[in-house]
């Protein structure tokens, strides 16, 4: 075969056969398919999609760069979430010590920072020491202790969408719905769940343009999950506007270990978040088998929260990735950033709207995010919400603080944040984050 001839096929809108996937995948694994070619395959299935049979062999062919993880020794239900990627979404953070505390295994394999959208690994390697890139023995291990364990895509996992998720990160080819079922998928498949909760996002933040599309999306993840043998649930919900307070990495942190732990003050800004992650708790505990029905899910969610098991069980899954738990205890210890500016209201009025996507590209330019492969991320970056839809503001008050490591930084994402943000006469209805359930 040859890699310029299949990128021909795609590109002229042809649909390739199981075997050519293969082939390109596993060469470009080993590194004879350059970047450059990978690249130009990617964007010629951005334009041209992938039919249910590609993804399919897109699937199979990640999975079958690496090793997958056997975890049929342990007799309890292996349940996993997945979100695809919004801006100031952190409920994996939450979530998988919460279900962790009912004796179900969550085998949980994250990404980076994709676009505009945060990653949870990044967020958990902002905590300092927190390994995300441990052995398959090191997780199994961790799954058989703690029932929860937390990493990225090794040299073992799934090597394939690890290198081409940062590729279609800097290459414009992530708004695809066949590329992100198969990245998801496999993942999930790999790591050895056998049921998984999928939070599609809707809105300017999520990663796919329309309701449509989502809704696809979402539909897609549920048939590709099932001809795998998994049984799977899907959730829309809205990313029109940040979820929660903060965005960034160790900010977002910060804001999950004050739901988690009871000695702290949840801020009401984090409502919203609070109800998504409680939400998705309980359709994990469903497909578990350990509820009959979502309410029951959400409130026993609720009580593990209440009563500081999912604080303890987070605590003990930093410490066991290496994690600097004295911080997890003392937040306010970690070190500042060096600069910090205010967006302010510049009339009076209600808060209209909150822009997802604009504060996702202004915490991209901050430093919250990447911009090119290589690009370091810088962890204390963050824009502090103090305002959320519906919340009534009168010249001069503060949006939002801006906090980065220059002054350049901090003025410059102060005017993009300007575009995202309206400010009515009238006060807006507050939609609903849970937008639809398809079960």
């Amino acid at each position: 075969m040859n890699a310029v001839e299949l990128i021909k096929k795609k590109r002229n809108g042809g649909s390739l056969t199981e075997e050519e996937i293969f082939y390109f995948i596993s060469h470009y694994v080993k590194g004879k398919i350059p970047d450059y070619q990978k690249s130009a395959l990617l964007m010629a299935i951005y334009f041209r999609g992938l039919d249910d049979s590609e993804t399919l062999s897109f699937v199979k062919a990640i999975i079958d760069s690496g090793k997958t993880v056997d975890l049929s020794h342990i007799k309890k239900p292996k349940i996993d979430k997945h979100s695809t990627g919004g801006v100031g979404d952190k409920t994996s953070i939450i979530l998988a010590p919460l279900v962790a505390c009912f004796d179900v295994v969550v085998p949980m394999m994250s990404g980076r920072g994709l676009g505009h959208t945060g990653g949870t690994l990044d967020k958990l390697e902002s905590i300092p020491g927190f390994n995300v890139r441990l052995t398959i023995r090191e997780f199994i291990r961790n799954l058989e202790i703690l029932n929860v364990s937390m990493i990225g895509q090794t040299d073992d996992l799934t090597p394939a969408d690890r290198m081409m998720y940062a590729l279609r990160d800097v290459t414009a080819t992530v708004e695809n719905v066949g590329l992100i079922t198969a990245s998801i998928t496999s993942k999930k498949i790999a790591e050895g769940s056998e049921g998984i909760v999928y939070d599609v996002k809707v809105g300017s933040g999520s990663t796919l343009p329309t309701y449509e599309k989502s809704k696809e999306l979402a539909e897609q993840l549920l048939k590709t999950s099932r001809d795998f043998g998994q049984n799977a649930i899907a959730v829309l919900t809205d990313m029109s506007s940040p979820l929660g307070y903060s965005i960034g990495n160790w900010t977002e942190i910060v804001e999950c270990i004050e739901i988690m732990n009871t000695e702290l003050t949840i801020s009401p800004l984090s409502s919203d978040l609070l109800e998504v992650t409680l939400f998705l708790a309980g359709a994990m505990l469903k497909l578990a088998g350990k509820c009959n029905s979502f309410d029951e899910g959400v409130k026993l969610a609720g009580e593990k929260l209440s009563d500081g098991s999912c604080f303890r069980k987070f605590l003990a899954l930093v410490e066991m990735q290496g994690g600097d738990t004295s911080l997890i205890l003392s937040p306010e210890k970690y070190p500042p950033a060096k600069y910090n500016g205010f967006m302010i209201a510049e009339e009076n009025g209600y808060i209209e709207k909150l822009d997802a996507l604009t504060f996702g590209l202004a915490a991209v330019n901050l430093g919250c995010g990447r911009s090119s492969v290589d690009e370091k991320i810088d962890y204390t970056a963050s824009i502090l919400l103090e305002k959320k839809i519906g919340d009534k503001v009168s010249e001069g008050d503060t949006i939002c603080r801006i906090f980065g490591e220059t002054q350049e930084k901090v003025e410059s994402t102060n005017r993009i944040l300007h575009s995202g943000i309206t400010i009515s006469n009238s006060k807006p209805k507050t939609l609903n984050r849970i937008i639809e359930i398809i079960d």
